[in-house]
């Protein structure tokens, strides 16, 4: 993977549960590990860095080959289109101890807003699912916005899903959050890639999400039953909204609300937790916010990863998803 020894980050997490064997991001997986996930599933990594400059800077010098062409522009210029889309840059297609991986790199800033507030719902959405964190520094503010992202994804969830459920229904809604709207479903990903993800982890989603669902008022496990009951109410669905992410309200807000009209959010969301279609509305303005991040932060990628890197990784997006339709059909 190169030497991060001298990089400054807050927080490193990567996709694959368990996967990493220390706190390091230049060790190597667990032995057998790959053989149990599948050696051609590429390792997601992501820095969270509080000066993106200095950051780049010192990766250029240590890691240069792991840039496109943009390296001959310097850190600031990197940095500066690290800022368009989701606010994060990609390394891609990086060999590490025979197996491939990408990293992100966003600043801590733009993390946190992302987290609290579902700007992009790129990286906020990954950190809904079950990663690992390899290492992370103390910034309590931080912390806080990786709870409060959590607490995000089960409210949104609870808001699409029927009045009773289990808990992988509610572990798939949440998965499927950063999915929603996202072109890249249409054409390059697995359709059974969220089925994937959850399936496999439901150990991890439960480790991850438990307190919260113990601490959650509007929620009753029927554990004879193995079902989840949520209220359904208007009263209970207002509450509901009311907790969204302030640029999901905006965006329910823009949905509902006709132009002309300069009615508040409250009063907007009180309509909106009466209407039977409510879990679609909810569901529109969490693909409005995934669709407009996905397609911004798919072009850079072009320029991040280069041009061969990108038809070499679109190849194996395509292939991914074609195998994944023949497994379906056979």
């Amino acid at each position: 993977m190169g030497d991060f020894s001298a990089l400054k980050y807050r927080l490193l997490a990567a996709n694959e549960p368990g996967l990493i064997e220390r706190a390091n991001p230049g060790t190597g997986v667990k032995p057998g590990a790959s053989a149990e996930h599948g050696e051609n599933n590429m390792l997601d990594f992501v820095f969270a860095v509080d000066d993106a400059v200095s950051w780049h800077m010192t990766n250029l010098l240590k890691n240069r080959s792991h840039y496109s062409f943009l390296k001959f522009f310097g850190p600031k210029k990197i940095t500066t289109i690290q800022r368009y889309g989701a606010g994060i840059y990609y390394n891609t297609l990086v060999p590490c101890n025979g197996r491939m991986i990408k990293y992100g790199v966003i600043s801590t800033d733009a993390l946190i807003e992302d987290l609290f507030h579902w700007k992009t719902l790129y990286v906020a959405g990954r950190l809904q699912k079950p990663v690992k964190i390899l290492a992370q520094n103390e910034n309590s503010k931080l912390q806080a916005a990786l709870v409060s992202n959590l607490k995000s994804a089960v409210t949104a969830a609870f808001l699409m899903l029927p009045e009773s459920f289990s808990e992988e229904d509610l572990y798939m809604q949440i998965a499927g959050l950063s999915y929603s709207g996202d072109f890249r479903m249409i054409i390059g990903e697995d359709k059974s890639k969220v089925q994937n993800i959850v399936k496999p982890n439901v150990a991890h989603f439960q480790k991850l999400y438990s307190n919260i669902l113990q601490d959650c008022p509007q929620v009753v496990y029927k554990h004879h039953l193995g079902r989840l009951e949520i209220d359904k109410s208007p009263e209970g669905q207002f509450t509901q909204l009311m907790a969204l992410p302030k640029t999901l309200q905006q965006k329910i807000t823009a949905l509902v609300n006709p132009p002309g009209k300069n009615r508040d959010v409250e009063e907007i969301l009180l309509q909106v937790a009466h209407d039977p279609d409510c879990g679609f509305v909810v569901n529109q303005g969490i693909s409005g916010i995934v669709r407009s991040s996905s397609i911004v932060q798919s072009a850079k990628t072009i320029l991040t990863a280069g041009a061969k890197k990108s038809i070499t990784y679109s190849m194996k997006k395509l292939y991914k998803m074609t195998k994944g339709g023949l497994k379906k059909t056979s």
